[in-house]
């Protein structure tokens, strides 16, 4: 039976057949597909029928008595928002004694409830005031001073959100939103009868229990139980703006309900295609940052780094700048100053940065943070496929029969696409985890992974290699779909090389730290899924999707294994359609948008070389100027030219290379070393520090633009209150390339996509009416349709026609464990903080991780006389830092594992500067290090604390001069 998905008004999406049934509700008859409720009929009839408990995000509950329904020949009143309608039935919604039903239900609900109906924080905003007055109660007969709840006590543990529970209807709407939506199960119903209560965890407060304050139960709440803080301080707010989170890769749509030009909260839109209603504690409750004290809203300039801050205008920054540039290139000549884009900005602020350095500065010194973590995915796929970008939406997932995760770490670092991949699960779908350390989805809730291969850091082609060799050697191959869709010799080539007895589960055993069993049963079941298992593939073959994040790029061979993961891919028939393909997770909110614009030193938009004549011609006709044709230095390039001399002018928009790059003593050495650096960003980030000119930054709040997430899907960011320095990033780049003597005359950032469109292929369709008019448009999106664009990637072909297979020869890292630094070290991200922690530090998030700390194993923890919470130093080849030790067994002996949120935590001073073969992408992964009890800060810590004090005193020096003249 063909089955198709409906969003419904009252209650969440139902199952139905293509079969239709008539019935006749209130008298008149509707026709329905079979499956549908009486309650979502009674809509399509045009009646709405009062609820509580139903809501569009939830699974049909019945438990709130209010949609109950008379239905002809058949005893009692079912709930319509549980009961299907089934062919000839006549129902009423609306008789006497429906009405007084629902009366005196609402009466008993009511009897129970503070009557602060007027100072009430959702006064306005309330369903159970609402649902009393639709069903005409105005008196309770019952009197407050009997049996009640209302003397229980407010939780108000939570820093974003408070627990009423005198105001708890007990309609479970939380706890099903916790479980359906967030997958995280830390909400219950505690209690019996008239003691049932909503509890977190074992009647534990908020904060103490496992709640992630997602704010799916906030959400789902009818009532003031579970309420905002922002809505109780500020109160209702009066018009709202959809607009795009600025966080991770998944593009969260949100709506910023505003009172003026004042954010009260932000509310996941339902409509968003990336996240569909659902949202994370950063993107729903961690905007304050926007407003925060130490926002930067005036220019400064200074001659040396040592010199305090002048407040100036914007003409006199602007000036000083383009002046400094031009001295520096009739000095050292064009090729010694460059650029830096940000993934944290918008498609159209960083197409305008790179165009300003290759039209404006002549060369092609740009790069992106790209560069330091999605770089492989970028080229590996490319190779590959054809293109840099992930093949699937993330409601793709829902049709996935076997989900392999590697080096990645979903409930963390992308946790509404998490909730999504949990539902699937939770139904049916089975798991493979290959990572170092024990991530949530190994064993969480409801779920565990059929397969945790915990291998050695470093090791992933070889891992990789070995699932490939079982699945060919095997004959689990798909060889309809390579003879159909791919390369005959690169495909026979690669065959003979993974065939190889070297390249088997056995011999790679001792590399990986793996037992050949397991990589022979993640294999199998990636090629054919389990026994039993329903599969949902073609020809009753399996559905296989990979997700793959930082712990796949960030390593020497990561660009080869983003390589193996598409041969995987491939060999067994896992693209072109719905629930398989290769997806990478991005970090930020657009890594991808920030790629596709352009911002490598080798590409122009839309990814076609520098070198390509017919691409640069077009280029040059538009921008009326001459391009280089050479490729210019990537981001390792301009800091080693900077230390030799060559590279003496750097403008960074939104990016904080002293914090996030690794070996951060040889970056502080590079940036010392120019002689005019501009940063423009919304803080005094740590790279500010070594900056000449600084330019006030927007955030996201103040933006008017796109971003692209993971999934190609091109989304509107709008402005919801105007930029509290005065200008939008894009104005001040183009007062940069004015003042540089390269003109640019944009009035509004719809203009700047309109040239994106005209000048990429993959974007000629893209404007922001339409975007407007489909809600997102996902690249490729070339033509003037109706279609929103590309959901599904390679479905008849390749990008690059045939697919190529790569022969992944595994190499060892040279980052080796010796005597001296016998642990390896690997890094990740943390729910609570973002990236460099920038935006989230300056928020209540910190009272979920307020410092890095280093993870290890009790065994080696033991062997050094560690104890969780003891200072420890840790040494590697490039320098040394001091972290506090937490002793768990989430990481495997051997290897050591944190964070780098903070700036103060040094994790950077003791990466290295190994990289990705063919795409420099630091090997952030991948450290050999000691770790050893200590009782005081490393060195390195000690010196930047002073020269963190120095800056602040040159900052302050600003303030007070200010004040003198003021």
């Amino acid at each position: 039976m063909l089955e198709q998905v409906i969003q419904r008004d009252f209650g969440t999406p139902e199952v139905v057949s293509d079969k239709t049934v008539t019935l006749t509700i209130d008298g008149t008859d509707v026709t329905v597909a079979a499956g549908t409720s009486l309650m979502r009929a009674a809509m399509l009839a045009g009646t709405k029928i009062p609820k509580l408990c139903a809501t569009d995000s939830l699974e049909p509950f019945g438990s709130c008595r209010l949609c109950l329904v008379e239905i002809e020949g058949r005893k009692g009143f079912p709930a319509s928002c549980t009961t299907p309608a089934e062919q000839g039935m006549r129902v009423w919604t609306q008789t006497s004694k429906l009405q007084d039903l629902r009366k005196g239900v609402m009466e008993l609900y009511i009897s129970d409830h503070p009557l602060d109906c007027l100072t009430c924080p959702a006064n306005g905003n309330c369903e159970l005031q609402d649902m009393a007055g639709v069903t005409g109660l105005r008196n309770v007969r019952y009197g407050m001073d009997g049996h009640n709840h209302l003397h229980l006590a407010k939780d108000e543990s939570n820093p974003y959100f408070t627990y009423d529970a005198s105001k708890c209807i007990v309609c479970n709407r939380c706890v099903r939103a916790c479980e359906e939506t967030q997958g995280t199960f830390a909400l219950t119903i505690s209690g019996r009868g008239f003691e049932s209560r909503v509890s977190p965890g074992q009647d534990e407060p908020f904060m103490e229990s496992e709640c992630v304050s997602c704010g799916a139960c906030v959400e789902a709440c009818p009532t003031a139980t579970l309420q905002e803080k922002s809505i109780i301080w500020l109160g209702q707010p009066e018009h709202s703006v959809t607009t795009t989170c600025a966080y991770c890769g998944v593009g969260c749509g949100f709506k910023a309900e505003m009172k003026g030009n004042q954010v009260v909260r932000m509310v996941p839109w339902k409509d968003g295609k990336a996240n569909e209603g659902h949202s994370c504690v950063k993107g729903r409750f961690a905007w304050g940052y926007a407003t925060h004290k130490d926002r930067m809203t005036k220019p400064m300039i200074r001659n040396k780094i040592t010199d305090p801050w002048q407040e100036v205008s914007w003409q006199e920054a602007i000036s000083h700048a383009a002046s400094e540039f031009k001295r520096i290139q009739a000095k050292y000549g064009k090729d010694s100053i460059g650029g830096i884009t940000s993934s944290r900005c918008t498609n159209e602020e960083v197409y305008l940065v790179q165009k300003l350095v290759r039209a404006g500065f002549g060369n092609n010194n740009v790069d992106t943070c790209a560069r330091v973590c999605h770089s492989p995915t970028g080229y590996g796929l490319g190779q590959t496929l054809g293109t840099s970008a992930g093949t699937q939406t993330f409601k793709s997932v829902e049709q996935a029969d076997v989900i392999l995760v590697m080096g990645a770490n979903p409930t963390d670092g992308h946790p509404v696409f998490a909730s999504r991949m949990k539902r699937r699960l939770r139904a049916g779908a089975r798991l493979i985890v290959i990572d170092p350390r024990r991530i949530d989805l190994v064993q969480s809730p409801h779920i565990k992974a059929d397969y945790h291969l915990a291998l050695k850091p470093g090791t992933n082609v070889a891992m990789i290699s070995s699932l490939a060799h079982v699945i060919v050697t095997e004959g689990l191959l798909d060889e309809a779909f390579v003879q159909a869709r791919c390369d005959d010799k690169s495909f026979t080539d690669w065959k003979s090389f993974i065939s190889r007895p070297e390249n088997s589960p056995e011999a790679m055993a001792e590399v990986t730290g793996v037992s050949a069993e397991l990589v022979r049963g993640a294999a199998r079941l990636f090629a054919q899924g389990a026994k039993g298992q329903t599969l949902s593939g073609p020809n009753g073959r399996v559905n296989s999707a990979i997700y793959y994040g930082l712990g796949v790029t960030e390593h020497a061979q990561g660009s080869t294994t983003v390589m193996g993961i598409a041969n995987l891919a491939m060999v067994t028939g896992n693209i072109g359609r719905e629930g398989v393909g290769v997806n990478p997770l991005r970090g930020q909110n657009n890594v991808q948008g920030s790629c596709d614009m352009g911002s490598f030193p080798h590409e122009l938009p839309g990814y076609r070389h520098i070198s390509d004549t017919t691409t640069r011609t077009q280029f040059e006709a538009a921008w009326g100027v001459t391009l280089d044709a050479e490729p210019g230095l990537r981001i390792p390039n301009m800091f080693d030219a900077a230390i030799d001399g060559s590279f003496k002018g750097l403008f960074c928009q939104g990016e904080d290379i002293a914090q996030s790059d690794p070996d951060t003593q040889h970056v502080a050495a590079a940036l010392q070393a120019m002689e005019c650096i501009v940063v423009q960003d919304i803080f005094l980030n740590e790279t500010a520090k070594y900056a000449h000119v600084f330019l006030p930054g927007a955030s996201f709040l103040e933006k008017d633009g796109t971003f692209t997430n993971a999934e190609r899907r091109i989304s509107r960011v709008r402005q919801v209150m105007p930029p509290m320095a005065g200008y939008g990033d894009w104005e001040a780049t183009q007062m940069l390339a004015n003042a540089l003597g390269y003109p640019m005359d944009y009035k509004h950032p719809s203009e700047i996509m309109d040239e994106i469109a005209a000048l990429t292929p993959s974007f000629s369709g893209v404007s922001f009416d339409r975007i407007d008019h489909h809600g997102s448009l996902q690249w490729p999106c070339n033509d003037h349709t109706e279609r929103a664009g590309t959901s599904t990637m390679h479905v008849d072909h390749f990008v690059r026609g045939k697919g190529r297979f790569i022969i992944t020869q595994y190499v060892a890292s040279t980052e080796k464990v010796t005597r001296k630094f016998p642990l390896i070290l690997t890094t990740g991200r943390i729910l609570s903080q973002y990236n460099v922690g920038a935006q989230t530090r300056r928020t209540e998030n910190n009272l979920w991780h307020s410092e890095d700390t280093l993870e290890i194993h009790p065994h080696d923890a033991e062997e050094r006389g560690i104890k969780s919470g003891d200072w420890v130093g840790i040494q590697s080849r490039a320098g040394e830092t001091v972290l506090r030790a937490a002793i768990t067994e989430r990481v495997q002996p051997g290897v050591v594992y944190t964070t780098f949120h903070f700036p103060e935590s040094g994790a950077n001073v003791i990466t290295t500067d190994n990289s990705d073969w063919a795409t420099n992408c630091p090997e952030y992964k991948v450290t050999a290090v000691q770790v050893m009890p200590v009782t005081q800060h490393s060195a390195w810590q000690t010196d930047y604390a002073r020269f963190n004090d120095q800056q602040m005193d040159l900052l302050h020096q600003k303030d007070e001069a200010q004040s003198v003249v003021g």
